[in-house]
C-alpha cells in the first residue's frame, strides 16, 4: 500500500503537513480532503517517495461559499 506525503500551505505558510497510507492516489486525495480544512488558493503538494510531487490548488464551487475540491495547479516552465 503505497505512502503519501503531503503538505498543505497557503502564500505565507505550510499549514499542515502529514502522510497518509492508502491504495490509491484518488483514496489519498479523499482521505486528506475529509481531515484538512483546505481556503480556496491554498496549495496541496503530494506525492510518493522516488516520485516528484503533485501540486493542486483549492477551488471554490460557483454555488457554494465554501472550498470544495482541488484542481492541477499551473507549473511554470523553467
Amino acid at each position: 500500500m503505497p505512502r503519501f506525503t503531503f503538505s498543505l500551505r497557503n502564500v505565507h505558510q505550510v499549514r499542515e503537513a502529514g502522510m497518509v497510507q492508502t491504495d490509491s492516489f484518488t483514496e489519498a486525495l479523499d482521505a486528506i480532503s475529509e481531515h484538512l480544512t483546505a481556503q480556496e488558493g491554498d496549495t496541496l503538494e503530494i506525492g510518493v517517495t522516488g516520485f516528484p510531487p503533485a501540486h493542486y490548488t483549492c477551488i471554490r464551487s460557483s454555488d457554494e461559499e465554501t472550498a470544495s475540491g482541488w484542481r492541477p495547479a499551473r507549473q511554470i516552465a523553467a
